[in-house]
């Protein structure tokens, strides 16, 4: 294996150009996408519909294409998925991707394109291999395997005339057979369709293994390495794996989840390495040691549009390129892809932090925030705050969601009821709730407004869960899986009463 090691990091190493195109040509970069997009593009059925030609200029893109969602684009997506092919895009079509979202169907259904695959997730795994070897130039990751948690594939019903699956499950089953030389456990394993028995099998057949990486979800990953420990008896996961020195996360955001991880893994070399990676595509993953700030991918086949966010939290009419965006503001992230999307509002919003290169933080999503009392609460706020009533009380988050506590006769003023399992409870639940409420009003100015001598919302109230109750929500909605996240944030309380009425 030290042979491998040294072939394949030689590979990686000696990719400097890739490095220098994603940290210096990032314009350039789009020009060229933008130019191969409106070339195919001109060629389907949606871009002879708006007269699509492949030498517009931005301006002349961004004045005849409209703005898209999901469910704008679903007549065309339905049509694919029975079997129509350059409806989107200039090339057939043989698989969809099923994603979680807030959409007028139960699930989200996005084309899977043999360019995609190539120029954008593949092309960006390496790369984010790449930069991980130019920080990590002594790694020996490659000397053992890799612990991917992917998804599954889906049967749709006899009229479809596509496959589908996760975009994980998508991207292991069309990988070459040498990739599953570094992964374990087998191919069958990673893509079975119980998650119960998934978990368990992946930690049966890895607990003996040299395992030197792990790839996916945080939430669910953690379930993964708990069983591990259950099966090998041992107290971390140093313990099993002494040589794990790299964890690729994405899908949630990690900061709810790090004392949890640092406490079960129990090792301070471990690299914790921030990816952006959605059903819609590979957008950014961190390149530095010392930050988790994402590297925006510009070369990747994904032509960048971004909508502004204005300071109460809606979204402007203002839709920009890269070239315009600036440092600290928000913007609503819309996408033009080698999967037919065309100009498709992602429904991410993100923050600059960088502009040389471009890096960026996520800083939550158009459909996930609380706004019941003009209280205007997103997800990176309630993280935020939610790690710091942890640490301040020794606890230790499993999941949460945060749901509006309406006004009534009885109860003149609102506020927030919060529903969270511990897998280590708050030795003092009082200033666990006090912390939490003073580091939300530290972060947003509307929620510190509306706390205002409990004149509009009154404290947050907790709720304890029992554990286990999430994992089960999940499975009784039949979303157990690494695409599926418990949705944080609501503006109303039909999440939280079926939660609780499960309790």
């Amino acid at each position: 294996m030290r042979l491998v090691n040294s072939a394949i990091r030689a590979f990686f190493s000696s990719r400097e150009e890739r490095i220098k195109v994603l940290l210096e040509q990032p314009l350039e970069s789009q020009n060229k996408w933008l130019s191969y997009l409106l070339d195919n593009g001109s060629k389907t059925t949606y871009g002879k519909q708006f007269g699509m030609k492949n030498r517009w200029s931005y301006s002349k893109f961004s004045i005849q294409l409209p703005v898209q969602n999901y469910n704008s684009l679903m007549p065309y997506i339905n049509r694919i998925m029975q079997g129509e092919n350059n409806l989107l895009w200039n090339s057939r079509i043989d698989w969809v991707a099923k994603s979680s979202g807030t959409t007028q169907t139960k699930s989200k259904y996005i084309p899977i394109t043999e360019e995609a695959l190539k120029n954008n997730n593949y092309l960006a795994a390496r790369d984010s291999l790449t930069f991980y070897c130019h920080l990590f130039p002594e790694t020996e990751m490659f000397n053992g395997k890799g612990i991917t948690l992917g998804g599954t594939i889906h049967e749709l019903d006899g009229n479809c005339k596509v496959k589908c699956g996760d975009v994980s499950a998508i991207l292991m089953n069309n990988i070459p057979v040498l990739g599953d030389f570094l992964k374990a456990p087998n191919r069958e394993i990673l893509l079975g369709s119980n998650w119960h028995e998934k978990l368990q099998k992946i930690a049966q057949n890895t607990v003996d293994e040299n395992i030197t990486s792990l790839s996916g979800v945080p939430s669910w990953m953690l379930l993964v390495l708990k069983e591990v420990l259950k099966i090998s008896g041992k107290e971390t996961i140093n313990d099993v794996w002494p040589n794990l020195e790299v964890y690729f996360h994405g899908g949630v955001a990690f900061l709810p989840y790090i004392n949890e991880y640092k406490e079960i893994m129990n090792n301070d070399r471990l690299f914790y390495m921030n990816m952006y990676n959605a059903s819609e595509g590979f957008f950014g993953f961190q390149d530095q040691k010392n930050s988790d700030e994402l590297l925006l991918l510009t070369d990747h086949g994904i032509f960048y549009e971004f909508i502004s966010i204005n300071e109460t939290g809606v979204a402007t009419d203002k839709i920009i390129p890269l070239s315009d965006v600036e440092l600290n503001k928000v913007y609503e992230l819309v996408i033009t892809s080698l999967t037919g999307l065309w100009r498709y509002k992602l429904g991410d919003t993100i923050k600059f932090t960088s502009l040389n290169p471009y890096r960026f933080k996520i800083t939550g999503r158009t459909t996930h925030f609380i706004n019941v009392f003009g209280e205007e609460l997103v997800v990176d706020n309630t993280d935020k705050a939610i790690k710091t009533a942890c640490e301040a009380t020794n606890a230790i988050l499993n999941e949460y969601t945060v749901a509006p506590i309406y006004a009534n006769v009885e109860n003149s003023s609102g506020g927030h009821e919060w529903l969270i399992e511990f897998t280590q409870k708050p030795d003092n639940l009082e200033n666990f709730i006090e912390t939490l409420d003073r580091k939300l009003k530290e972060l947003n100015s509307d929620y510190e407004a509306k706390r205002t001598d409990d004149l509009i919302l009154k404290r947050p109230q907790i709720v304890i869960a029992p554990n286990g109750l999430f994992i089960k929500w999940l499975g009784e909605k039949n979303k157990l899986g690494g695409q599926y996240k418990v949705p944080r944030l609501q503006n109303d309380r039909k999440m939280i009463e079926e939660l609780i009425n499960m309790m």
